[in-house]
C-alpha cells in the first residue's frame, strides 16, 4: 500500500501541456484535491498521486494523449469507474504516471436487435447498459455490485464476473468486438458483431482481462440475450456446502440453463449483514448454517417457472440437502433477498479487519476447500472468524477471514502475508486460482510468480513486451 507524496513530478511540464491541447481545459484535471478520489481506491487503501488526470472526449484523442506518452516515456494508468478491489487502478506515489479515465466516452453508439448486439463507448456506466438493453427488449446479463459506478471499459479489462457467469459467463463471453487503442497510439478497429470470425488469433481477448497493460479498450461489441419473461428467486437454507453442489447438479438436471444465479451464503455472512446494513432481514424464521441463494429465469407466462423449482426444493428437502426454503412471490420479495447477498461486502468493513480471498476451485471441490481452510486457520489462529459467501454455480467463492472479536486489528493485519499462504496454497493443491473475478492488479502480482507455471509467466511477458515493449500501459501491474 502507499501513501500520497505532493513531491514535484518528473513529468516534465511542456508535456503535460501538449497533452492539454490535445483535451482541452474540460479533458483534464491537475488540482491535487480534485485528484485525490481518483487516485485512491475506495477499498484496501491503495493511494498514489499524479500531476494530471487525463478525460479524452473521443478515440481519436486517446489516441493522440497515447502517441504523446509513447514518444515521451511518460506511463498511463488507464482507469474506468475506479471501483476495482487489487489496486490495478491506481497510480504509483512518485507522480511519474498521469490518469486516462474513459469517463467522458460514454455514448451507446447503436442497439442492433436484429443481431443482438449492443456498441457502447468505454465510459459506459454497466447500469445504464442494462437499461437500455431492457429498454429495447433484451437483458445484458452482466451485473455486479458496483453496477451503478463501474464502467465497461473496465469491466471488460478485468474480465468481470458477477452474479450471473452460471449462465452466461464472464465478461469474455459478453463481448464480440473491441475498438483498442495500442501502446504506441494506433487505433485497432475491431468493433465486428460476429460470433464466427476464423480469421486468425482471436486479439480481442488479449485486451479482456489485460487489465489495461496491454491496450487502452475505448468501445466493444456486447452481445444481448433475450430478456427474461418468468423470473423466480429462492432463498435456500442447507446443511453444508456439499448439500449446496448436490443440488446445483439436481437443479441442473430439472431447469438446465435457466439456473441464472447460485450464491453461497455462511450463516456468520448473513448475520453481520443483518446487524450493520439498514433493511437487511433474515429471510428464514429459524438459523441453519448456509444458504444458497438461487435465481431461476427463463422465457414464457409469469408463474410458469415456480412449479418446477418447488418440485425441485420439495426433491431436494426429502433427499436431505435442503432444510427450509422461501421463494418470493413478488418483485420487492426478490429484491429484498438480493438485498442480503449484495450487503455482505459492506457489512465485513464494519467487523474490523478481514484478509479479502477471490478463489475458485473446481466445483466437485467447493466443499473441501472451505472444510480444509477452516480447519486449518482456525488452528493458527484460534477464535478467527471466516466469512464466505459467492458464485458456487461457477466455483468462485468470496473467501474473508476476519480478525478475531477481542483482537487488535494492525496485529491480525501483521498475519496477512501467513493467511494468504495458507489459503493460497490450498488452491493451488486442489487446482484452483487466486483470482477468479478480481484480476491480479497489484496486489497478487507477485503470488502469480508462485502459482502460476514458469512457461506460463515467460509467455505473458512476452505478449507484454511485444505489444508495450516501452511499458507505457499501467506499469508494474499484473506482470
Amino acid at each position: 500500500m502507499t501513501e500520497n507524496n505532493q513531491q514535484q513530478s518528473p513529468i516534465p511540464d511542456s508535456v503535460l501541456d501538449r497533452i492539454k491541447q490535445v483535451v482541452g481545459p474540460k479533458g483534464c484535471i491537475t488540482a491535487p484535491d480534485d485528484l485525490a478520489p481518483w487516485c485512491a481506491s475506495w477499498r484496501d487503501n491503495w493511494r498514489g498521486w499524479v500531476p494530471m488526470m487525463v478525460r479524452p472526449a473521443n478515440t481519436d484523442e486517446v489516441a493522440e494523449v497515447v502517441k504523446i506518452c509513447a514518444e515521451t516515456g511518460t506511463p498511463i494508468v488507464p482507469q474506468g469507474g475506479n471501483t476495482g478491489l487489487t489496486g490495478g487502478s491506481q497510480p504509483h506515489n512518485d507522480g511519474s504516471e498521469i490518469i486516462l479515465s474513459l469517463s467522458r466516452m460514454n455514448t451507446i453508439r447503436e442497439i442492433d436487435t436484429a443481431n443482438d448486439t449492443m456498441t457502447v463507448e468505454a465510459g459506459c456506466i454497466l447500469a445504464d447498459i442494462q437499461t437500455a438493453a431492457r429498454d429495447a427488449n433484451r437483458l445484458f446479463p452482466l451485473s455486479l455490485a458496483a453496477e451503478g459506478t463501474c464502467q465497461i471499459g473496465g469491466n471488460l479489462s478485468t474480465n468481470a464476473g458477477g452474479t450471473q457467469v452460471l449462465r452466461y459467463g464472464n465478461a469474455r463471453n459478453l463481448v464480440l468486438g473491441l475498438e483498442v487503442v495500442l501502446p504506441d497510439g494506433r487505433i485497432w478497429q475491431g468493433l465486428r458483431g460476429l460470433r464466427k470470425d476464423n480469421t486468425g488469433y482471436d486479439l480481442k481477448q488479449l485486451f479482456v482481462g489485460g487489465e489495461g497493460t496491454l491496450g487502452i479498450i475505448t468501445a466493444a461489441v456486447l452481445k444481448l440475450a433475450p430478456k427474461p419473461t418468468d423470473e423466480q428467486t429462492a432463498f435456500i437454507a442447507l446443511p453444508d456446502p456439499a448439500a449446496a453442489v448436490a443440488l446445483l447438479a439436481r437443479g441442473r438436471a430439472l431447469l438446465g440453463e435457466q439456473i441464472t444465479g447460485f450464491e453461497l451464503i455462511q450463516r456468520h455472512a448473513l448475520e453481520i449483514a443483518v446487524r450493520h446494513v439498514p433493511g437487511v432481514v433474515d429471510p428464514l424464521q429459524d438459523a441453519f448454517p448456509w444458504y444458497v441463494l438461487a435465481q431461476i429465469d427463463g422465457q414464457g407466462a409469469p408463474g410458469t417457472l415456480r412449479e418446477p423449482l418447488e418440485a425441485l426444493l420439495a426433491d431436494a428437502m426429502e433427499a436431505g440437502e435442503v432444510l427450509d426454503a422461501t421463494i418470493a412471490a413478488s418483485e420487492s420479495q426478490s429484491a429484498a433477498l438480493w438485498k442480503v447477498r449484495e450487503s455482505i461486502p459492506e457489512a465485513q468493513n464494519h467487523e474490523g479487519v478481514s484478509v479479502k480471498h477471490d478463489v475458485s476451485v473446481p466445483l466437485s471441490r467447493i466443499a473441501e476447500f472451505i472444510e480444509r481452510a477452516d480447519a486449518a486457520l482456525k488452528q493458527a489462529y484460534p477464535g478467527i472468524r471466516i466469512v464466505a459467501f459467492g458464485h458456487i454455480g461457477d466455483g468462485n467463492i468470496h473467501y474473508n477471514p476476519a480478525q478475531p472479536a477481542d483482537a487488535d486489528g494492525e496485529t491480525f493485519r501483521a498475519e496477512y502475508t501467513n493467511i494468504n499462504r495458507i489459503v493460497h496454497d490450498l488452491i493451488a493443491e486442489l487446482n484452483g486460482s487466486i483470482s477468479a473475478e478480481h484480476g491480479l492488479g497489484r496486489l497478487r502480482k507477485d503470488e502469480a510468480y508462485r502459482y502460476k507455471p514458469a512457461v506460463e509467466m515467460d509467455l505473458m511477458r512476452a505478449v507484454k513486451s511485444a505489444i508495450d515493449p516501452k511499458n507505457i500501459l499501467n506499469p508494474g501491474k499484473v506482470i
